[in-house]
């Protein structure tokens, strides 16, 4: 066995927290280069595609040993990386909520590419396009001509695309929990000890981060949901038993509930806990069973349907609350599935 392991960074689309995520192990950075060389980085060290074209493949001497793949699979160059990166990989690790399930990127799926870039580049009221230019794929310059990658109908997580060893979720996943994560991997590599089953998701518990968070929960229905900046909540009160649309009933343990201990509800980052497909799904379930009915009774067999509507009103934006980091990998039709299905792509005009 080498003493030393070859760790890959590798940046898909997403907004780069996962990068730094990793800058802060802070001193726990020094345990991981101990154990390993970063031989790719593009956001940290200077290396390019063709160094990694150029490595032997996964399980040969010199491969990468450890790839974190952070980002959402948006682009041809992307899913190009991704096979690459496979095939060079002994681990692949789906790093993040952007590789784990589409993470905000994959909102995009809730329209199509072409109305994507008429808002960006022609209609919003903050542009000055008068021509309407938009990128094109193929530009040619004195040089030669420059490519720009394929923008695929629909993003998809990392799993769709190439088969991933691990997940660790998170966005970004917290530096505590990636730290020992990481250090175990890269010494069971290179001393040959016991990795995690395949398919295993690392540095995080099977529950929701209810059981992580100190808050008391009474056993209260839910009257009315409230937007976050109109309440000065009670800081010791289950802030879904107050009104606020916490996500942390249905969002898997591991990051220590960090957003309801400073008053902000949870916003789902880490994903769906064990044995849950759909996490907004699982959302949408947890608040029919809160909510109070109870003022409806009597008032004819549409009444309590109607009135449990208008406390569900009250939610202005229900994909963006309850898939913000999950509609990629949700069983949620949207138009850019449908493209999927026919096997569409499209790249710029």
């Amino acid at each position: 066995m080498s003493d030393r392991a070859r760790l890959a960074i590798y940046w898909a689309a997403g907004c780069g927290g996962c990068e730094i995520s990793v800058l802060n192990l802070h001193e726990q950075l020094l345990d991981v280069i101990a154990l390993a060389d970063v031989v790719f980085c593009p956001a940290l060290v200077d290396t390019k595609r063709a160094d990694v074209e150029a490595m032997p493949d996964a399980g040969e001497p010199g491969s990468i040993d450890v790839c974190l793949l952070n980002g959402a699979m948006r682009t041809s160059e992307n899913i190009e990386m991704a096979h690459l990166l496979r095939r060079k990989s002994r681990v692949l690790i789906a790093y993040g909520s952007c590789s784990n399930s589409g993470c905000v990127p994959g909102l995009a799926n809730l329209t199509g590419v072409e109305d994507i870039l008429r808002t960006v580049y022609t209609t919003r009221p903050s542009g000055d396009n008068p021509g309407g230019t938009v990128p094109r794929q193929h530009i040619p310059v004195t040089e030669g001509a420059l490519e720009l990658p394929l923008l695929a109908e629909r993003v998809v997580p990392l799993h769709e695309v190439v088969p991933v060893d691990y997940a660790i979720p998170g966005c970004p996943p917290e530096p505590a929990a990636t730290a020992p994560v990481l250090t175990g991997l890269l010494h069971a590599l290179t001393t040959g000890g016991e990795l995690p089953p395949p398919g295993s998701v690392l540095g995080a518990g099977p529950s929701t981060v209810c059981v992580e968070c100190s808050r008391r929960r009474e056993g209260k229905i839910i009257t009315a949901f409230r937007r976050n900046h109109l309440v000065d909540p009670d800081p010791e009160l289950c802030l879904l038993e107050q009104g606020l649309v916490c996500m942390g009933i249905a969002t898997r343990e591991g990051c220590g509930a960090l957003c309801p201990a400073v008053n902000m509800p949870c916003i789902g980052c880490y994903g769906p806990p064990a044995g849950v497909r759909d996490q907004g799904a699982a959302m949408v379930g947890a608040l029919g069973a809160a909510i109070d009915v109870a003022p409806a009774v009597g008032t004819g067999d549409d009444g309590p349907a109607a009135y449990a509507d208008s406390v569900l009103d009250g939610i202005p934006d229900w994909t963006g609350s309850l898939y913000k980091f999950s509609l990629a990998a949700s069983r949620v039709e949207t138009v850019a599935n449908r493209h999927r299905a026919r096997g569409e792509h499209h790249a710029p005009e």
